[in-house]
């Protein structure tokens, strides 16, 4: 038997009530995965080392086309819930906007393109397969989400053709904008040690502190590129100095410093690393000091070129918004860095102003105007 229409704004309410704050689940991918499976989707829960995910497919493994949705329902700490004006896991509505805790970022995202691939294959059944990967660890370490599921799906012989990422992408207007890549992100940590000893008598101590101050400095100066194509200039940024020194009279031994980078398509994560160890050695070789330098990189850059796929996706913004999406590469990170090596990958969301915040909230119209979007892109897929 049919279907009703899923209103997306009530299945987002619905998830926003459950307290999936990462990397606890808090029964949202339950729920998901109640509903897709009464629509006729096979499901399977990838959950991996305490995390929980879902892949959910209507239609035949390996079908020739196949179109995929991912997105994630854990949610970031509510912060200060003191300072909240409604319940954070209310899901109210007030004044056409709906509050709470995961409702820009980004459980409406997936409200609507569950509401709309349900509302699909019951209403106009595709020859091919729909696929939704969902995620319960995306605002966390995110080692054992997207890419717990990508590796399964290897496993087991599931792909997806191309693939939406649903997180918000609108700066300030519905439509304004969809990313076909984003920055990588880098941050190395610097630890350089001198001699300790007493303030009164730094000829007797190797003060490590103007080391790193001149290193922050070489650093901080230095221009990593121009931008490219696609991308504005890498960025380099220090985010911390430290001692951990409480005392007035005391050189300390050592200092530690760490810096982001948020690099483009001039760079792998490789060749800046090679070069932040490159100035920590020069610098530290020239005052006489050691120096350590531990590197983390959780994502290089990428990039979708413009094509067939984001033209599909523009278009249908297009029509349901009357708006151009600008295709941006702007913005920190997502699990698309992740579906990059898996499949062609664009991120279309709402807007995010608010996401993170105390007070998050979405506009209740702007929820179904996505489904909207969700739904003429997978009837536009599958009609091409």
């Amino acid at each position: 038997m049919p279907h009703s229409p899923i209103d997306p704004a009530d299945l987002t309410a619905a998830l926003i009530r459950c307290p999936s704050v990462t990397p606890n689940e808090g029964g949202a991918l339950a729920l998901l995965e109640d509903l897709l499976s009464d629509a006729g989707f096979a499901c399977w829960r990838v959950d991996r080392a305490g995390i929980a995910n879902l892949y959910a497919r209507w239609g035949t493994k390996g079908a020739g086309r196949s179109f995929g949705f991912n997105g994630h329902t854990d949610v970031v700490p509510l912060g200060d819930e003191a300072a909240w004006t409604v319940p954070p896991f209310g899901a109210e509505i007030r004044d056409g906007m709906m509050w709470g805790r995961g409702a820009t970022d980004m459980k409406s995202g997936v409200a609507a393109f569950a509401a709309a691939a349900v509302d699909f294959v019951q209403q106009t059944p595709p020859n091919g397969a729909v696929i939704l990967a969902i995620t319960g660890d995306e605002e966390g370490n995110a080692l054992d989400g997207t890419t717990a599921i990508l590796d399964w799906m290897k496993a087991n012989g599931e792909a997806m053709s191309v693939c939406l990422v649903g997180e918000p992408t609108c700066p300030d207007e519905m439509g304004d904008m969809i990313k076909i890549g984003r920055r990588g992100s880098l941050s190395g940590f610097f630890s350089i040690t001198g001699v300790q000893g007493h303030s009164a008598y730094p000829h007797r101590a190797v003060n490590p502190l103007p080391v790193m101050a001149r290193l922050v400095d070489r650093l901080s100066s230095h221009t990593l590129d121009e931008g490219t194509d696609h991308f504005d200039p890498s960025t380099l940024a220090f985010v911390t100095i430290d001692t951990c020194n409480l005392a007035t009279n005391v050189i300390p031994a050592t200092v530690r410093a760490t810096v982001n980078i948020r690099y483009n398509d001039a760079h792998s994560g490789d060749s800046l690393t090679a070069w932040l160890q490159e100035q920590l050695d020069a610098i530290c070789d020239e005052a006489g000091v050691t120096g350590t330098l531990k590197v983390t990189n959780t994502g290089e850059s990428f990039l979708t070129p413009p094509g067939e796929f984001s033209d599909l996706i523009v278009r249908a913004v297009e029509a349901e918004t009357g708006r151009t999406p600008v295709l941006s590469t702007s913005g920190g990170t997502s699990d698309a860095r992740f579906v990059k090596d898996h499949c062609p990958v664009v991120e279309c969301g709402l807007v995010g102003r608010t996401m993170h915040q105390v007070d998050e909230r979405v506009s209740v119209a702007q929820i179904h105007q996505l489904k909207a979007i969700y739904t003429r892109i997978l009837s536009d897929y599958f009609a091409g």
